[in-house]
């Protein structure tokens, strides 16, 4: 029966954390072209697909456009649904609706659970963080969803008794793990089987090779008296999907999930896999569309009833109790060794590299979280009344730091009101353990090499907290962490140590006021300068500025104050930027000292420069900054991509105008060549691709598209056979159509914006172009405009001609009563 019969699908949805520790922000990833990083590139990929999920006909055509996330159960990581918030807040929104929506369909219970804040393996972790961890997980859930968690994803379905002994504690009904987790089972104790005289229950039966049937829920009894529900998810079916093309087809996926069923089964059977999220759509092109496809052909077919965790769990509670293998994980086959040891586990792909460093690297940041403990207890406890206790409650001021809400926790946390420099202090030593748990990334340690970009994330975490330790109580946590780091060794000749990873990469993404300063100052020259200016996390209030210019040469001095929002701290600065012009430029910041002598030096600076004496400008600067040199290279990375950009407009016309010259005095021959099926010469295709394809990225992000122009000039690539940047022009012309289908949403009956998007769209252009969101537009519009505007002959010419090119299919037209 049908009844009897219930399937759910987890997607664990999760990135490692990317921002930038002194930034609180993800700077610009190359890798992730033509996006700017790969939270971007994965959730167009992949978490915006899901929330808006096709499901096509026979045909091809799209029938229906669907949430997944209503329909399976998801955990999505804390530190990813806190940039989605900031920087994809529409799909953000979507998730947050899909998990209203399941508590409609799964008799009240959602479909989304929590997850433990920064994915730290917990069994390697110390009671307090995993507490915090667990905590802070409840916490951000219930801020972002409204709602206290029924279960909680452990990160890697790394388990122990104690971390589950904390999620009971904490109010958590159930966990999900492999079927290699599980110990032993036996049936749970009846009232009968009690009172037998001999004494004796049901028998533990011991589970050899992940052999638990995983179509039930099991209870797990704790030592403490508590207990927590128990699933053990399907392995097989999740590796298919994870690993062996079991999305490339949606009924197929449908089937394979309808054989974990068994007729031998006397219970209702609970078929559930796990697997990351990203398999659908980002690993998997297109997964999520044979997920949606999945779920509707089973429902619409009453194969089966789509369930989450804790609906299953109201309607058919554990009949058997299971004990768990402790220190045991999803993704490694020895233990939680892939976080700790040299185990074996690796990604692959490279020969004769080794892990040894993961020990190591453990090692010394154990070390740095036990040094910094006492410290911080013995100099919290002069500023809060419970350090401890702020900590666990801080993540209040990580969801939400606006100055009333800190000093609201401050008030709260201290018993009394905190001076500035005590405010600062105090908000110091608690993200110096924010940063302490963020060391603990589990991603620092599962791929295979020490400078990965993971490992580095987690050792930057690590160098902010030394940072703020160095800061609050003195000098020797540097010199100390780096002498354990020396232990650990990179693969790669050429980075050796630990140390020298922390020297190349961490060391020089440090950020102090005055380098927030020395941004502000050098940026201002280029962009001038705003009384008051926000940079990352700090905010730039200018006090005074004087600007000069002479031809390509420029000069700016001033003085401002810096702040963090993140701590409090502020710093009185003065500052100095010389521009010789191109990227020639220095810049001098320090703490301000006063009025006179601020405006002795910008006098002095003035009457250099106006008398066209940049030697002696430099020299003015230098004694009054003592040698404190900031270039280019101090400015924050995508500022710095985009100061250097400006700076190179001039010289990238000039080489284009002489690269157009040259293309279009042999145009021509070019065409000539290319009938005589002739390859030209390198250098005159280069030529020919160089100007090609500025011309066609300019005409696509112009105020005033010119589709004249953008056909000629696709029309002469073709013919002259030359290679476009495809994945570039895509992304400028999908991002224009974007815009244009948003503002078409907001004022359907845009004649004018409507013919312009059809014309745009039956252009033949040399690539595949994403309509992903333009098809969604004119989904809505089909249900809430089309029906409407009929009449209008033109719109609905315009408007059905772009909905057959977006491969919609039309409703069936109602039919309408038989006249009596």
């Amino acid at each position: 029966m049908l009844m009897d019969r219930y399937i759910c699908i987890h997607a664990h949805f999760y990135q490692p954390p990317r921002e930038n520790p002194w930034l609180e922000a993800v700077e610009v990833q190359d890798s992730a072209y033509p996006y700017h990083d790969w939270n971007e590139r994965i959730t167009a990929e992949c978490y915006a697909p899901n929330a808006a999920s096709r499901i096509l006909d026979d045909e091809g055509r799209i029938v229906k456009i669907t949430n997944n996330y209503s329909r399976i159960s998801f955990n999505f990581g804390p530190t990813l649904l806190s940039w989605m918030e900031q920087n994809a807040h529409r799909t953000y929104e979507l998730i947050l609706e899909a998990d209203r929506v399941s508590r409609e369909t799964f008799s009240g219970h959602g479909s989304a659970i929590a997850q433990a804040y920064n994915h730290m393996i917990l069994p390697l972790a110390n009671r307090r963080d995993k507490y915090t961890q667990i905590l802070w997980g409840i916490r951000d859930f219930q801020h972002r969803f409204q709602r206290d968690p029924e279960g909680m994803w452990l990160p890697e379905t790394a388990v122990d008794l104690e971390s589950l002994e904390l999620l009971a504690d904490l109010g958590i009904k159930f966990t999900i793990l492999a079927q290699h987790q599980a110990r032993q089972i036996r049936k749970l104790r009846t009232g009968a089987q009690e009172a037998k005289a001999d004494g004796k229950g049901p028998q533990w039966q011991t589970m050899e090779g992940g052999n638990i049937d995983p179509t039930r829920a099991y209870v797990c009894q704790l030592s403490s008296g508590r207990s927590i529900n128990l699933f053990f998810y399907d392995g097989p079916i999740s590796r298919a999907v994870a690993f062996e093309r079991l999305l490339s087809n949606g009924e197929t996926f449908a089937s394979r999930l309808l054989s974990g069923f068994s007729e031998h089964r006397k219970w209702p059977q609970l078929v559930h896999i796990a697997t990351d999220g990203e398999t659908y759509g980002h690993h998997h092109a297109h997964g999520d569309m044979a997920l949606s496809y999945a779920l509707e052909h089973i429902e619409s077919k009453q194969l089966a009833k789509i369930t989450n965790y804790g609906e299953y769990l109201e309607k058919h509670p554990p009949t058997h109790e299971a004990e768990i293998l402790e220190n045991t994980a999803w993704s490694c086959a020895h233990g939680v060794g892939r976080w700790s040891t040299d185990c074996g586990c690796n990604s692959g792909g490279h020969a004769g590299w080794n892990q040894q460093w993961r020990a190591p690297l453990r090692s010394a940041l154990d070390w740095l979280r036990d040094d910094l403990a006492p410290q911080f207890e013995q100099s919290g406890r002069e500023l809060l009344q419970d350090p401890w206790k702020a900590r666990d409650e801080f993540v209040s001021i990580v969801l939400d730091r606006s100055p009333e809400n800190v000093d609201r926790f401050l008030a709260g946390h201290a018993g009394r009101k905190l001076e500035r420099e005590e405010q600062v202090r105090a908000l110091e030593l608690l993200e110096m353990q924010r940063h302490a748990m963020l060391m603990y990334t589990s991603c620092g340690w599962f791929f295979d090499e020490l400078t990965g970009i993971e490992t580095v994330q987690v050792i930057q975490y690590a160098g902010r907290a030394v940072q703020l330790a160095q800061t609050l109580f003195g000098d020797h946590h540097e010199q100390e962490f780096e002498k354990r780091l020396r232990e650990s060794r990179s693969n790669i000749p050429n980075f050796g140590t630990g140390v020298e990873v922390y020297e190349k990469f961490v060391k020089p993404a440090m950020v102090d006021l005055l380098g927030v300063g020395a941004h502000s100052a050098i940026t201002s020259l280029f962009d001038g300068f705003g009384e008051q200016n926000t940079i990352y996390c700090y905010d730039v209030d200018l006090l005074d500025s004087h600007t000069q210019q002479s031809g390509r040469a420029a000069v700016a001095v001033g003085r401002a104050r810096i702040m963090s929002r993140i701590t409090r701290e502020q710093m009185p600065i003065s500052f100095g930027v010389l521009h010789f012009g191109d990227h020639n430029l220095s810049a001098g910041v320090r703490r301000f000292r006063s009025e006179d002598e601020y405006h002795a030096m910008a006098q002095s600076v003035s009457d250099a420069f106006g008398r066209a004496d940049l030697p002696e400008a430099v020299r003015v600067l230098d004694r009054h900054f003592e040698g404190t040199a900031y270039s280019l290279k101090s400015l924050f990375r995508d500022e710095q991509r985009r100061i250097v950009t400006r700076i190179l407009e001039t010289t990238l016309g000039e080489a284009e105008a002489s690269y157009r010259q040259i293309y279009e005095h042999h145009a021509q021959l070019m065409r000539f060549l290319a009938g005589l099926n002739t390859t030209p010469p390198k250098v005159l295709v280069l030529t020919a691709e160089f100007v090609l394809n500025n011309s066609l990225r300019r005409a696509l992000e112009a105020p005033e598209l010119d589709l004249d122009e953008v056909r000629g000039l696709l029309e002469t690539a073709k013919r002259e056979k030359i290679n476009l940047d495809t994945t570039g022009l895509e992304y400028a012309l999908r991002r224009r159509l974007n815009q244009m289908s948003d503002e078409l949403l907001a004022a359907p009956g845009n004649l004018p914006l409507l013919a312009r998007m059809h014309a745009i769209i039956s252009i033949a252009w040399p690539f595949d172009i994403n309509l992903w969101r333009v098809q969604n537009t004119f989904y809505s519009l089909l249900e809430t405009e089309y029906a409407g505007r009929q009449d209008d002959a033109e719109w609905s010419e315009h408007f059905r001609r772009i909905v057959e090119k977006l491969n919609l299919r039309f409703p069936a037209p109602v039919q309408q009563p038989a006249a009596v």
